[in-house]
């Protein structure tokens, strides 16, 4: 008897922080902050896409410098940010690829909904 009760008791510890885990780990996604235009996207873009995409800067190309370029352009910028070097419409022309955790900035703005700020 005391046996089970012993066994009943670790099951039932487990079920309890595995399931307490599971809903800590669910808290803190609702709770991180998501990625912005504001805080996060436009001071990417001003790094990494100027002069090009700024025409204040003498760009000539697809504007990038507001809200509603960017958040427009969202998906063609994804696609050509991901491109291998050596692919026709990499960018950022004429630079090094972005790394993998800039690309995922961008991935998660848009999953996050484009927030503006």
């Amino acid at each position: 008897m005391k046996k089970n009760s012993v066994i009943i008791f670790i099951i039932a510890t487990v079920m309890v922080f595995s399931y307490g885990s599971a809903a800590l780990n669910a808290a803190s996604r609702n709770w991180a902050a998501k990625v912005n235009y504001e805080t996060d996207i436009a001071a990417l873009l001003q790094a990494k896409c100027t002069p090009c995409h700024f025409p204040d800067k003498g760009g000539r190309k697809k504007r990038l410098d507001t809200y509603a370029s960017a958040s427009g352009q969202i998906i063609e910028i994804l696609r050509r940010i991901q491109l291998n070097l050596n692919k026709k419409g990499f960018m950022p022309d004429k630079r090094v690829k972005l790394s993998d955790s800039t690309i995922a900035i961008f991935k998660q703005w848009q999953t996050d909904g484009l927030l503006e700020k």
